[in-house]
């Protein structure tokens, strides 16, 4: 059986990437589709492949400026000829799931999320961008939506990340779809001795939408201690807004070593914003860090409430105050590692593989 994995594009290595590498593990002869790639910023184990990129790869700067580039990924897709394989995967957040596959082949579609800059965020990115950009947006995402729609009529068999993200695959695909968690890479996490310490930890990319103004707000207000660690499009802003204080340390961009050390050592993870799964406070769980999560989002699937964590329920610094005062009552609930280690099991690789496995056997496509 010949497989073709089309990801949107190879720039680095995140949650998206890391399950392209699962699915490498399960077709080691695949072969690899994208808009653009760069080896220099991705793993060995993709590297190692036959990667064929679409026009948009040879485009000035496409490696830097990829995403005004995407108007024209819808129609570049048709660069792929993918008559010669049996199963295509795709893996969508971006434009991926239009490829065309042959009569006889099966296209199962990994979404991680429908494009949020089309559906459920246009207007958050539609406010924080430049005038020239809004000029451009209100003309083509019309068309973009319109694609979005027709394309998911090419996908036999839709699995998404989290029931949240299905949610949204019926909203505006109107297709059911299969629930299958991300493989996250725990093993690595389990071993970490737990610390805490006297902070509390926000970590992940610098974007509006991550709310990191929240966690920094609510310490600020509270006395509390807080390590922000990650890069971003607004780090040079939220920097300079909240660097004038004792209680908030920007670590900027850490190594996978440093990143252990903070999950080891924070007494809680703050997660205040909303995201389609969320792999960081698995990660944090794995390492029986405890987290304080916004509950909306994949949060409530990825922490267990009152067991690995704990929520609030309005986007305020105020109740996220409120959410960690209560979590400091009642921290020793938290420090039992074997149940943080029992609920983390289920996000593993080898249990990603054994889900998507199983659906391919029930369509008799493996």
């Amino acid at each position: 059986m010949k497989v073709a994995i089309i990801h949107y594009w190879l720039i680095n290595m995140r949650g998206g990437e890391k399950v392209i590498e699962a699915f490498l593990d399960m077709f080691p002869d695949a072969d690899i589709f994208t808009h653009v790639y760069n080896p220099k910023t991705i793993s060995d184990k993709i590297n190692k492949k036959r990667v064929f990129t679409s026009r948009i790869n040879s485009l000035p700067l496409a490696k830097k400026l990829y995403q005004l580039y995407m108007p024209l990924m819808p129609d570049a897709l048709m660069d792929f000829n993918l008559r010669d394989y049996d199963l295509v995967i795709s893996s969508e957040s971006g434009p991926a799931k239009g490829v065309v596959a042959n009569p006889g082949a099966y296209h199962l579609c990994y979404c991680h999320s429908p494009m949020r800059y089309l559906w459920d965020m246009y207007h958050e990115y539609f406010r924080n961008t430049v005038p020239i950009k809004r000029f451009f947006m209100k003309r083509l995402i019309p068309g973009l939506r319109l694609w979005d729609v027709i394309s998911s009529n090419l996908v036999d068999c839709f699995i998404v990340n989290s029931e949240y993200v299905k949610k949204r695959v019926r909203r505006y695909y109107n297709r059911d779809a299969a629930v299958v968690y991300p493989p996250v890479d725990i093993e690595k996490f389990l071993a970490v001795k737990r610390e805490p310490s006297d902070y509390y930890l926000f970590f992940g990319q610098l974007t509006d939408y991550k709310r990191a103004d929240l966690a920094i707000e609510a310490c600020l207000a509270s006395g509390r201690k807080l390590v922000v660690a990650g890069a971003g499009k607004v780090k040079a802003k939220t920097e300079k807004k909240y660097h004038k204080n004792n209680l908030v340390t920007f670590k900027g961009k850490v190594s996978d070593e440093d990143l252990l050390r903070l999950y080891s050592s924070a007494k809680a993870l703050l997660f205040p914003g909303i995201e389609d799964f969320g792999i960081i406070p698995v990660e944090a769980n794995a390492a029986g860090c405890p987290v304080i999560a916004y509950r909306d989002g994949g949060a409530p699937e990825t922490v267990k409430e009152n067991v690995t964590g704990i929520f609030f329920d309005r986007q305020t610094s105020r109740d996220l105050m409120a959410a960690m005062e209560h979590f400091e009552q009642n921290e020793v609930k938290f420090n039992d590692r074997n149940v943080f280690n029992n609920h983390v099991k289920q996000f593993s690789k080898k249990i990603f593989i054994e889900r998507v496995s199983q659906i391919l056997a029930e369509r008799k496509r493996i």
